[in-house]
């Protein structure tokens, strides 16, 4: 793509396209530096990491923009001292309750369906389903705020399938037809959110190739085909946040995230065995180590109390999620927060299936960073599923470098049009 832009490594050799992946979450800012071959792969050249400080992040957004742009500046040095190189561009995760995910189809029934589509007629389409997905979101997040004209944004959009009577096709420009349906994810967020991303961006001199919904950048990068036709739940537990993706029928059909992670577990444990937070925090990746601990017995009764209050999250999020239907067998795990035994024994639980459209107990399966295709570690530095979610932001990276479709084309200059 044209938005690429190219550098000149140090050694003066290899030239590359490369790029910054940067998750801004809620424990750590996280930063990849990572370079894309000729071929399409990916080489993760430098990673960095920096604590974040309890008031800077508020439930998976930003709360001291100051703040967080100090501490992404020293993520991004540590990285880019790694890599060896600096590169101008970013793509950065957007995460928080307010952040709405969904797929819209709108199928249109043609007068003249021996006339072949035109592309002014495919566009007009396309703003159709914008429209129709802009207004949803807007009532969306209006009602969960409770506040009238909330400035809601378009983060960002994706083509999910288009057909022409029922026949899947890349291009439905030239084709004839009666019924064309086209679907598009959207992820939408308030200006305030984005606003604070952007802002972020530019203070750290980055260009922003992407703000890209933290959920459906996992569930693409861990969504093969195979995957994609039997379906799966993508559940990110994070710092402030879990973010839970749908993949069904061939596609993701949404995302949702609700305010409850890995810290309200430390906070649990610091609250209840009055000790300071980072011992709290301490103790809490030891006991999921599976390492001596004092007090184990309480601390196990801690965290499995608190794991029911987030497994009671998780059930509200599917079954808006889900709309009645049958839910895919399996679930996906990451984020620093899977790593807690409870969580996926809690999500494996018969109770949980029971309570929720499964036919049987899903499959549930921790991930990790090798599990993310066409990107290779050349750190040996990103080992278990914390780092999965930076991972996901760069596949998104190799997408945008590939050649568009007609129909993502036709995509964006709906949107630049609309101006969302």
């Amino acid at each position: 793509m044209s938005l690429w832009r190219r550098i000149l490594r140090r050694d003066g050799q290899a030239i590359t396209a490369a790029a910054t992946a940067l998750d801004v979450g809620t424990e750590f800012a996280k930063a990849l530096v990572f370079e894309i071959g000729e071929d399409g792969a990916a080489v993760v050249r430098g990673v960095g990491r920096q604590r974040q400080g309890l008031a800077h992040m508020q439930s998976g957004t930003v709360a001291d923009i100051a703040a967080v742009v100090d501490n992404c500046a020293v993520a991004l040095q540590e990285a880019e001292e790694m890599a060896g190189f600096r590169p101008s561009q970013a793509i950065i995760g957007i995460a928080g309750e307010l952040v709405k995910g969904f797929t819209t189809s709108l199928s249109q029934e043609r007068k003249k369906p021996e006339q072949p589509i035109t592309e002014t007629e495919l566009q007009k389409l396309i703003d159709g389903v914008q429209r129709t997905a802009l207004r949803e979101a807007e009532r969306s997040i209006t009602w969960e705020t409770g506040l009238p004209n909330v400035d809601v944004r378009l983060v960002h959009a994706a083509v999910t399938g288009a057909a022409i009577d029922g026949y899947p096709v890349t291009n439905p420009v030239g084709f004839q037809g009666r019924h064309v349906r086209i679907g598009i994810f959207n992820a939408f967020a308030p200006l305030v959110h984005l606003g604070a991303l952007q802002s972020v961006a530019a203070q750290l001199d980055l260009e922003l190739l992407a703000i890209v919904a933290e959920p459906y950048a996992v569930a693409k990068a861990l969504a093969g085909e195979q995957v994609q036709q039997s379906g799966a739940l993508f559940i990110d537990v994070g710092g402030g946040t879990t973010d839970v993706a749908l993949v069904r029928h061939g596609g993701i059909e949404g995302t949702r995230m609700f305010a409850l992670g890995g810290r309200a577990f430390t906070k649990s444990l610091a609250d209840q065995l009055d000790l300071p937070f980072g011992r709290a925090e301490a103790m809490k990746i030891d006991f999921a180590r599976g390492l001596p601990i004092d007090d184990h017995d309480r601390v196990a009764g801690i965290v499995s109390e608190d794991v029911a209050v987030w497994t009671a999250g998780v059930e509200l999020v599917l079954e808006e999620l889900g709309g009645g239907e049958m839910l895919p067998g399996r679930i996906f795990l990451c984020g620093g927060g899977a790593g807690l035994p409870d969580v996926p024994a809690a999500l494996s639980d018969e109770g949980f299936a029971r309570r929720l459209p499964f036919a049987r107990p899903p499959e549930v399966q921790v991930v990790s960073p090798s599990q993310v295709e066409g990107i290779r570690d050349g750190t040996k530095l990103l080992v278990d599923q914390q780092d999965v979610t930076p991972l996901g932001l760069a596949y998104q990276a190799i997408e945008m470098s590939e050649e568009e479709s007609p129909l993502d084309m036709a995509l964006r200059r709906v949107l630049r049009a609309m101006k969302v």
